[in-house]
């Protein structure tokens, strides 16, 4: 099975949650116990070990926040 590797710009996430919606393997959440310099609590990997390097999020990101490596 495929696996990715998520990573985030967490100060220019705008917690729009679009990337959070289409994961398909449910990886990503906000973190309500961070908020960034725009206001946002920013999206984080909360299973990490299930991401299978699809870069569905990445694609969704209105604001390229999200870059995703496969291994």
């Amino acid at each position: 099975m495929p696996k990715g590797r998520v990573r985030f710009v967490a100060e220019l996430c705008k917690a729009c949650q679009l990337c959070v919606r289409f994961c398909p393997k449910d990886v990503l959440s906000l973190d309500k116990h961070i908020i960034n310099v725009l206001g946002y609590h920013p999206v984080k990997a909360i299973n990490p070990d299930d991401c299978n390097g699809c870069a569905t999020c990445a694609l969704m990101c209105p604001d390229l926040v999200i870059t995703v490596e496969r291994e």
